[in-house]
């Protein structure tokens, strides 16, 4: 909380100094709305303007879990935006159309409380000096605002009626409507092809604006639009390398009340903790007109009956996202790895080597990965060995050590890799380093989980500063182009092993990759001290 207010932990917008958010606010107070603070909150983003009366943000975005009261923002900024902000066309839609009905009837109660029946037409109410059409045919339900109050205090007929539309989303559905004000409402479900129907809608409008509220997508696979948003929004969302580095988006305002992680790893979250049920439900025990919105006994008995489903808990009320599946393709850019590629024509062998050895989950295969500096000061990534199951791999050891002494050896010591700590480095004379901090040349040292971390992440910061070259082995490309990545424990990234490629290979380039940066000039001022005197 901030100053007694509860606020998301996610908060991103555009810097404004003006809000129109009390003159909406006012206005919803006449039917009886009166928002909570974290309501008002996210009004006053949403209502934000420039110097000229503009929006600032074109798109703005709230997420937060069920039942805590996204409709009321949505209800006083689309009754503000047909009385107040006088805008054309508001078209408010939802996933299903029965959601996008239950929204019209709260929107018609509200309208009723503010005015009256004109004559015995209950479809014509006067509200506030407005005379407003009801539309109750079905599939066509909304609002049109046909006469309002002049200054001299008389009901004049308005050459073009205002109009508020509720619609069920489709592919189609929009196309032709050129909307001031655009909600997206259950934005879960929300495709892109739905995108493609809606947003073009407002390409020639003068000042338009278009709303998401939603809990997180349903699964890492739908909610592309979702997912896309977030990491416009959201600077903790995770990034994979083409995604580039987060910035602030000068049109978007975002607020994220789930908390942080995806609901593929849940172990160190307890679900139980009803802080955090507080933290990720603003509207949680505040109390409306005398009566409890959103109650913790409610939350319990949500929890009782999804004991045995805590990913449906967590992201339906704790806001909890699921990790995002891409639909093809690794998580590596082709285009700029490929033109890391170099050869040993092009650059030579690198005179100091240090190996990484990495057997896969599945103990298919296991590579032997080699790492050091080439002519031009990049560092090299070579494998020098894929082959299947571990056999070999003995015999392999002696042959590199005895051809190339190298500096170091990388071999994690948990999983399919711990069997060649068991055995296999006593029969091929390997000893592990009495010292892991500094290791002597020639010796083994196990990469921790934070290690394997600090290896993705040195991986990463050398591609994108273009500071390794590859040799193109067979093994490592297959491995790049399809290769995803998952957490670890230490909070860390680290390769999936888990997925559909096969990603030894670039699990022991990575590893050695680490080795080289943690070790390499220790071991070389060790054997050479006088070369490190300056």
């Amino acid at each position: 909380m901030v100053d007694g207010r509860p606020r998301p932990r996610v908060e991103t917008h555009a810097p404004y100094q003006l809000s129109r958010a009390q003159e909406a606010i006012g206005w919803a107070a006449k039917c009886g709305l009166l928002p909570d603070t974290w309501q008002d909150d996210s009004l006053d983003r949403i209502c934000a303007v420039n110097t000229t009366g503009k929006w600032v943000h074109f798109e703005c975005g709230e997420i937060v879990p069920r039942q805590n009261g996204k409709g009321s923002i949505l209800e006083i900024r689309a009754l503000a935006g047909l009385f107040v902000f006088r805008e054309e066309l508001i078209m408010w839609s939802a996933h299903e159309y029965k959601t996008a009905i239950e929204a019209f009837r709260r929107c018609l109660k509200l309208l009723r409380r503010a005015g009256t029946q004109v004559g015995n037409n209950e479809n014509l109410l006067l509200v506030d000096g407005h005379v407003v059409k009801v539309s109750n045919t079905n599939g066509e339900e909304g609002f049109e605002v046909l006469k309002e109050t002049n200054t001299d205090g008389e009901l004049v007929l308005l050459a073009a009626p205002r109009r508020l539309k509720f619609i069920a989303r489709s592919k189609s559905s929009g196309r032709g409507f050129s909307g001031d004000l655009n909600i997206i409402d259950e934005a879960f479900a929300y495709t892109n092809e739905q995108h493609e129907a809606l947003l073009f809608t407002m390409s020639a409008r003068a000042n338009p604006q278009i709303i998401y509220t939603s809990s997180p997508p349903l699964n890492g696979i739908t909610g592309d639009v979702m997912f896309d948003l977030r990491l416009r929004g959201d600077p903790t969302a995770p990034r994979e390398l083409a995604d580039g580095p987060w910035t602030q988006d000068p049109s978007l305002a975002w607020r994220d009340w789930g908390l942080a992680g995806d609901l593929e790893n849940l172990d160190e979250v307890d679900l139980d903790d009803q802080t955090l049920w507080k933290a990720t439900n603003p509207s949680l025990d505040v109390v409306r007109a005398g009566a409890t919105a959103l109650s913790t006994a409610s939350v319990e008995r949500e929890r009782r009956s999804f004991r045995n489903n805590p990913a449906g808990f967590a992201r339906e009320r704790l806001g909890v996202w699921p990790k995002r599946a891409r639909a093809s393709g690794g998580v590596i850019p082709l285009a700029l790895w490929a033109e890391l590629a170099t050869t040993p024509d092009a650059h030579g062998r690198p005179a100091q080597v240090m190996f990484a050895i990495n057997v896969a989950r599945d103990r298919s295969f296991t590579t032997i990965a080699a790492v050091g500096v080439q002519a031009d000061g990049r560092l090299q990534l070579a494998i020098v060995a894929y082959e299947r199951g571990t056999e070999w791999v003995v015999r392999r050891i002696r042959e590199l050590r005895e051809r190339w002494d190298p500096l170091l050896w990388a071999i994690e010591d948990k999983g399919a890799n711990a069997s060649l700590w068991a055995a296999d480095l006593d029969r091929a004379n390997l000893a592990a380093a009495e010292d892991r901090d500094k290791p002597k040349r020639g010796e083994v040292v196990a990469p921790w989980a934070n290690d394997v971390a600090a290896g993705y992440g040195l991986f990463i910061d050398a591609l994108v500063d273009k500071q390794l070259a590859h040799l193109r082995d067979a093994p490592l490309e297959a491995a790049v182009a399809g290769a995803q990545t998952r957490p670890i424990s230490s909070g860390g990234t680290t390769w999936d092993d888990k997925g559909a490629v096969e990603v030894s290979p670039l699990k022991a380039v990575t590893n050695a990759l680490w080795a080289w940066h943690t070790y390499a000039e220790k071991i070389l001022a060790a054997a050479n001290p006088w070369d490190h005197v300056y």
